[in-house]
């Protein structure tokens, strides 16, 4: 048991379960204004494009059971549109961090890399093209 409830809380501590935490109550307030966005504002236009009929009272019915048909068209229609409306969010805020992102310049070389690089350019322009090959000792006379 003391070993679960140490596993337990090594996995309640880790960062990405906090995170969830986070995202599934972001996730909850977002979920109320993209209710509203669909019923309030999206669904009224699908309803004058399609000339307002509304699928919730399509049923199909046998004996005493009712199949309710439309209700479940309405909400394949809502998830839908629920989707699209996240789909097109996630892609302008995509393009409005990438386009920060390529904005920022680059931070300023340390001097340590400036010299490592001129001692490199140093070093190179000195050694023998591989054409030439080793330079030969000079002979004493």
């Amino acid at each position: 048991m003391k070993k679960f409830i140490h596993d337990f809380k090594e996995f309640i501590s880790k960062g990405n379960v906090l995170d969830l935490a986070i995202a599934v109550v972001i996730g909850n307030a977002f979920n109320a204004i993209v209710t509203s966005l669909v019923n309030d504002v999206i669904m009224p236009l699908v309803g004058i494009i399609i000339g307002g009929i509304d699928f919730t009272g399509l049923k199909i019915t046998y004996k005493t059971s009712s199949i309710m048909v439309g209700n479940f068209i309405q909400n394949i229609i809502n998830f839908l549109i629920i989707a699209l409306s996240i789909f097109v969010m996630i892609q302008v805020f995509q393009k409005l961090s990438h386009k920060k992102k390529e904005e920022a310049p680059l931070p300023p070389k340390r001097e340590e890399v400036i010299l490592l690089e001129e001692i490199r350019d140093l070093l190179r322009s000195d050694a023998p093209s591989p054409k030439e090959g080793p330079e030969k000792p000079h002979k004493k006379k």
